[in-house]
């Protein structure tokens, strides 16, 4: 019998009063609300905020004269926006199977991940929102199960959790142990897609909870539902019906940039830290079995200038053996002498899903060499850690 899925949903804590704290420290804490609807009602709310009893869709007057305490704030989608854009772009590290959902929550399909990052599905879990604190710094919470209905549920559990001070962790599971008794006492309109209309249905039928959901007949469901009632019992019962639809949310972009440790115009130096990012960027794209058409160029001065210079190939790629020659082309085209610089990078983009063939760019022979020689790197680095192989690059002129 086939493994069940394991899916994933990343969702932002009070996402747009959390971008505005990003913004200024000093709102942590604070009961603050964002407005939205040219400032006429309240859209987002800190927990502070919620403890004094604000609630979502508040008029923004009756707001400000039952609690004057409160800080309010016009929203700001375009600020919220590049922070969503940086979230869902961190999520593409753990898997290309990401379906961004809304501005602030993407499901993850992360079946056979495993493998590639060598822990457990909770603990990739827990890493997913980890890194997102750490590095753009939001907080999130994560649900985790076999299907995309009991995720949102667990992912709500996750954040109830938080908001109650149960469990700071920010992640909760659903599984084939705890799946019952979680939906025994889960209420039914508490379920995604459970609307008004259809709650008052099946609460005529005593349908109280979604564990009473899951033992009504399927000719019931047929006759009175249809289709999506059915689904929805088979995604409750823990079988995945709606997977992750990923097609349309690949990345734009795959980026490796960092600052030298000590500014350089040293070429040498400039070059090898480009070969660096260059196997970045392509052992990312081959753990996620994508492939790029695009490959840039980036040189930050000391003066923070920056100049950047691309080219768009053909043939796709995944080897970074297959572009290094045209990489330090592009690097020729940009870098200076006498400059000195603060940091370099290296953008891939035009990113798709792997073909079978890739004919072109190189003849079959040399392709098939690079493609082995970027595996064998990768296999060392699984076996003795990231950074044990290097690529030389001696200064050409």
């Amino acid at each position: 019998m086939p493994s069940k899925s394991q899916i994933v949903l990343v969702d932002c804590n009070n996402f747009f009063v959390s971008c505005e704290e990003l913004y200024d420290p000093t709102l942590k804490g604070k009961p603050v609300c964002v407005l939205g609807n040219n400032d006429g009602c309240i859209v987002a709310r800190s927990n502070p905020a919620k403890d004094l009893g604000i609630s979502m869709g508040m008029p923004y007057f009756i707001a400000k004269k039952k609690f004057p305490n409160a800080i309010y704030l016009s929203g700001s989608l375009p600020k919220y926006r590049a922070i969503s854009k940086k979230i869902m772009q961190k999520l593409f590290d753990f898997t290309p199977n990401v379906e961004v959902y809304s501005i602030d929550e993407a499901f993850l399909d992360i079946t056979g991940c495993e493998r590639v990052h060598k822990i457990p599905y909770f603990e990739i879990a827990k890493k997913i929102r980890r890194d997102i604190k750490e590095e753009i710094g939001i907080d999130v919470s994560i649900g985790l199960s076999p299907t995309k209905t009991l995720s949102k549920l667990a992912s709500e559990i996750a954040k109830s959790k938080i908001r109650r001070h149960i469990d700071e962790s920010g992640v909760f599971e659903i599984n084939e142990k705890n799946r019952a008794e979680i939906l025994k006492n889960t209420p039914i309109n508490e379920i995604w897609g459970i609307g008004r209309n259809l709650d008052k249905t099946l609460r005529r039928h005593n349908i109280r909870t979604a564990f009473n959901y899951t033992e009504l007949p399927y000719d019931f469901l047929q006759r009175n539902i249809g289709k999506i009632g059915l689904d929805l019992k088979e995604e409750l019962l823990g079988n995945s019906i709606n997977p992750v639809d990923y097609e349309n949310s690949l990345p734009k972009s795959i980026s490796r940039t960092l600052s030298f440790r000590d500014f350089t115009q040293d070429k040498s130096v400039i070059k090898n830290a480009l070969n660096h990012h260059l196997h970045e960027v392509c052992a990312k794209l081959r753990n996620h079995n994508l492939t790029s058409r695009m490959i840039t160029v980036m040189l930050r001065t000391k003066d923070f200038r920056i100049f950047t210079s691309k080219v768009s190939l053909d043939e796709p790629f995944d080897s970074e053996f297959e572009v290094n020659q045209k990489m330090y082309a592009l690097f020729d085209e940009i870098y200076t002498e006498g400059v000195i610089y603060r940091s370099s990078g290296v953008i891939l983009s035009k990113i798709e899903p792997k073909k079978e063939t890739q004919l072109g760019l190189f003849t079959v022979k040399e392709k098939e060499k690079s493609k082995k020689l970027s595996k064998a790197w990768d296999n060392i680095e699984k076996k003795f850690g990231a950074g044990t192989l290097h690529i030389g690059a001696a200064d050409r002129d």
